[in-house]
């Protein structure tokens, strides 16, 4: 492939108006497999990191993630581009770079094929049934002792904070999550990770949902930003009605912290 044929294919996995190119440095990297340059809109890729077309393939694609986010953030602001500095490999960029490649497979131009290489199929299916499922079902049963835990703790006066923190030395965040994956009803086949981002997840239809397209091979970002999506096409006056509460919510905090503030400064 030459540099216009990645162009190509790039464009025909999802056009982009504002041009740019692609180019193959013929260089070797140990520190990065290709960038994008938004000021000057370049695609570069170190190609001589690459044994295969599919790894050319994968690393050109998450370049051109990075350029049609700024495409995008070009059209919203008139013209602007991206902040220096700011955070580029975000949940929006992941969940981008996902939905670009699964394109890519439906289109044939990208695979990823465990059927070539039985060995890696096989380790996988081990992966997940012997480690990442069975971990998930060991979460589940260790959120069940600490729910019996915490009751115990109250049976005997004692604080169950102080109990996570000086007995079992485990992090509230930690004990709280793995409480949740015990408590709600989720699939220990998504792994922990995936347990604690589901169980997260209020509405019962919501959590089945997002709970499917994991095993189905979404990735937890992907199902994150369609969720986003569907709330955003939510009633407009229901949005700006909830927000209007969190504002009132926030203006009364502040007006009561600002009362206090005061009273302290009379006592100076």
């Amino acid at each position: 492939m030459d540099n216009e044929q990645i162009k190509q294919i790039l464009l025909q996995i999802e056009n982009s108006e504002l041009d740019f190119t692609v180019t193959m440095t013929g260089k070797e990297s140990t520190r990065v497999n290709g960038l994008y340059k938004p000021e000057t809109r370049e695609i570069l890729l170190h190609n001589k990191n690459f044994k295969s077309d599919m790894q050319l393939i994968y690393t050109a694609i998450h370049e051109y993630t990075h350029h049609l986010l700024a495409e995008q953030r070009y059209n919203e602001t008139g013209g602007q581009l991206p902040l220096k500095g700011s955070k580029v490999h975000t949940a929006d960029f992941w969940a981008k770079f996902h939905e670009l490649l699964e394109k890519a497979e439906a289109l044939g131009i990208y695979k990823i094929n465990l059927d070539d290489y039985p060995e890696l199929k096989e380790l996988t299916e081990n992966i997940r049934t012997n480690y990442v499922e069975a971990n998930g079902k060991l979460m589940q049963e260790f959120g069940k002792l600490l729910v019996k835990a915490h009751e115990l703790c109250e049976e005997a006066n004692i604080r169950y904070e102080d109990y996570l923190d000086r007995i079992l030395c485990l992090p509230r965040n930690t004990a709280r999550d793995i409480t949740k994956v015990a408590v709600v009803p989720v699939n220990p086949a998504l792994g922990f990770d995936n347990m604690k981002k589901v169980a997260a997840i209020k509405k019962p239809d919501e959590r089945a949902s997002a709970e499917q397209q994991i095993l189905g091979g979404k990735t937890p970002d992907t199902v994150r930003e369609l969720m986003k999506k569907k709330a955003g096409s939510a009633d407009p006056r229901e949005k700006l009605e909830k927000e209007k509460n969190r504002l009132e919510k926030t203006i009364e905090a502040l007006k009561q912290r600002l009362q206090l503030v005061e009273e302290s400064l009379e006592h100076l």
